[in-house]
């Protein structure tokens, strides 16, 4: 099959499914900008805040072993004292809540949320399957008021159907402020591509945003047939312009180009261990300390070190959007974050 379209370089090169991720270089940073990005961006944490998940989608990148596993109270209050004490230099950050499914544990709206909201100054943005009920929804809504950017809501049709679905997002819109953005993900499963062309129908007509995204499969993304290519073009459109307009996840690299993942951006999973990105701790690289470990200054004193400016990106493949849409990338414009939030998604 003809290769996806990603940025290599800031250039539209080629790279066929399954290509090879590369395990990365040694680490050089370039302080010459700064330890912050020179220009518009909105720094972020992506906080893996729980294992479990209600869902167990056959398609997952989380290998099921680790779809468990729930921090104590006092874990979660000891992260949120980290973020607490983040640099605050370009303003608050975006801590985006994702999991396993962060609405599946009591201590997501008891203690996360509301540790975020009392005890930081930072905005919050969630990655959802959207499973919880109405009232949860509302009362989440209640508790982030003005402090909520971006939820992002996963459809995932092995496991709900559209239309109730649709009644959530419906609910979760009236109650939320008029600013928070609103985005539809959904998986492009092979076998259910006509199904996803359907539930983008609905959802559009509804008034949201859906965003697509390629099937990630360890080494890259799903080898798709050409039938199957076709209906992914029909859903996602023309691939180089949804390269360039990020309307869908198809899984770009920035090779080469610099990057403050590390620096003003960071991944902390269920563990409590702070990663630089994703494909960095895939290849065992970036690790940045433990935020669990971070208020124990007895024993560990300030156990997280973020790094001092940019790196070239060593990687050929970026999977998740964040970074890039929150301005962490040269040359890449930030498209979300509540500052930007009446650019595109």
């Amino acid at each position: 099959m003809k290769g996806l379209p990603v940025l290599h370089n800031g250039v539209r090169v080629d790279v066929g499914a399954g290509a090879d991720l590369g395990a990365g270089v040694g680490v050089v940073f370039d302080t010459e900008l700064g330890a912050a990005p020179p220009w518009a961006h909105q720094p972020t944490v992506e906080w893996q805040v729980v294992g479990q998940c209600n869902y167990d989608c056959s398609y997952c990148i989380q290998s099921k072993k680790h779809r468990v596993g729930i921090p104590a109270d006092e874990e979660l209050r000891r992260a949120i004292a980290f973020f607490a004490r983040l640099p605050t230099e370009a303003g608050p950050w975006e801590i985006k809540t994702t999991g396993g499914e962060p609405f599946s544990f009591r201590g997501f709206l008891d203690v996360v949320v509301n540790g975020l909201m009392d005890d930081t100054p930072h905005r919050m943005s969630t990655l959802t399957n959207l499973s919880a009920p109405p009232a949860i929804l509302r009362r989440f809504a209640a508790r982030t008021r003005g402090r909520l950017s971006v939820v992002s809501s996963s459809l995932h049709l092995e496991h709900t159907e559209v239309s109730p679905f649709l009644q959530r997002l419906d609910v979760l819109r009236e109650a939320v402020d008029d600013d928070v953005r609103i985005v539809v993900n959904c998986v492009l499963v092979p076998d259910r591509l006509a199904a996803v062309a359907a539930a983008q129908a609905a959802v559009v007509a509804r008034g949201f945003r859906f965003f697509p995204q390629l099937m990630k499969v360890k080494g890259g993304v799903f080898a798709y047939s050409p039938a199957q290519m076709q209906q992914v073009r029909a859903i996602v459109g023309d691939l180089d312009d949804a390269v360039k307009s990020r309307s869908a996840n198809l899984a770009p690299a920035y090779t080469g180009q610099r990057c403050f993942a590390g620096a003003r951006y960071l991944v902390v999973t269920k563990e409590g261990d702070a990663w630089s990105c994703r494909t960095a701790k895939r290849h065992g690289e970036g690790y940045l300390g433990r935020v669990f470990d971070a208020d124990d200054r007895d024993r560990r004193g300030d156990s997280v070190r973020l790094h001092p400016g940019a790196r070239a990106c060593p990687y050929t493949i970026c999977p998740c959007t964040t970074p890039a849409n929150r301005g962490m990338i040269e040359g890449v414009p930030a498209r979300l974050g509540h500052q930007f939030r009446d650019e595109d998604d």
